[in-house]
């Protein structure tokens, strides 16, 4: 096994979006676009309700795919494909955005925290006008990997120590994992070769060995790795929690308007043109 050395972190930007909400970005910013397949990456957090009451309201997407966990707090949502629901503590849903939906997500409780991740996956072009669709499992259906002194592993997406989490049929094939290691433990993950791969520090810090000096890695901050067989993070005196994710690149162009994600000017003035003239959802 190659380890992984870690090529850069990136500190989030505070930013404000959908109808109001205020969260945390590590792409697209300035310093980091995207990491192939990767496009978005937002960590919402909040013990006021101002932060994030105003919700998502209704938007479209195309050409992506799309991963929400929510760790805190209720999310409801519905879409142009008559789904309905909400996503609880420890829930994900994922949705295949394809030849376009449209789809609101709207945080219900009015005390209490909230907090979530929501990341963004290309699809391929062969893909960008594939049938959409929306998954939702509840915490419950998300294998767990204990072990000593509070050692937990989620598995969202992907596979570790023979658990495969519940996302399954990605494009990119997703590997999502929900890590939190006590002081002084270590963790190793195989990562396919030439797979992206990166992680966000969201409670602690933990440490990535490196050829000269290894790196701390604090939270917030997400760290990209090059590219290797492995990821392997340990800890010292603190725990860590962090969000470990990888899949395979498309190495195609990305061309962006807002929630629409396509591989030209023209697909996306096409997109544009059916969305406002209705034929968006018709296909």
């Amino acid at each position: 096994m190659i380890p992984r050395m870690v090529r850069a972190t990136y500190t989030p930007q505070s930013v404000t979006d959908g109808a109001g909400v205020n969260l945390m970005r590590s792409m697209p910013i300035p310093k980091l676009d995207y990491l192939d397949p990767f496009l978005l990456f937002d960590h919402f957090g909040s013990n006021n309700p101002r932060d994030y009451l105003a919700g998502f309201p209704m938007h479209p997407h195309r050409g992506i795919e799309t991963v929400t966990y929510i760790l805190e707090g209720e999310l409801h949502y519905k879409d142009s494909l008559g789904n309905a629901g909400k996503i609880s503590k420890g829930g994900v849903q994922w949705v295949t955005t394809g030849h376009g939906i449209l789809h609101e997500e709207m945080p219900r409780n009015k005390v209490g925290k909230m907090l979530g991740f929501q990341l963004w996956l290309n699809l391929p072009s062969e893909l960008k006008l594939c049938p959409p669709c929306s998954r939702e499992t509840p915490s419950s259906s998300i294998p767990e990997i204990h072990g000593a002194e509070g050692l937990k592993i989620r598995v969202i997406a992907g596979e570790y120590e023979s658990q495969l989490g519940p996302i399954t049929g990605m494009a990119a094939n997703l590997l999502f994992l929900d890590v939190a290691l006590p002081p002084a433990t270590p963790f190793s993950c195989p990562i396919p070769s030439g797979h992206t791969a990166f992680i966000y520090v969201y409670v602690g810090e933990g440490f990535a060995p490196q050829k000269y000096e290894d790196i701390k890695i604090s939270a917030l901050k997400l760290a990209e790795f090059r590219d290797g067989d492995s990821i392997d993070i340990y800890t010292k005196d603190n725990a860590i929690r962090f969000l470990l994710t990888a899949g395979q690149p498309f190495d195609e162009p990305v061309v962006r308007h807002g929630s629409i994600v396509m591989n030209t000017e023209a697909e996306i003035e096409q997109a544009l043109f059916e969305l406002k003239s209705g034929l968006f959802i018709s296909k």
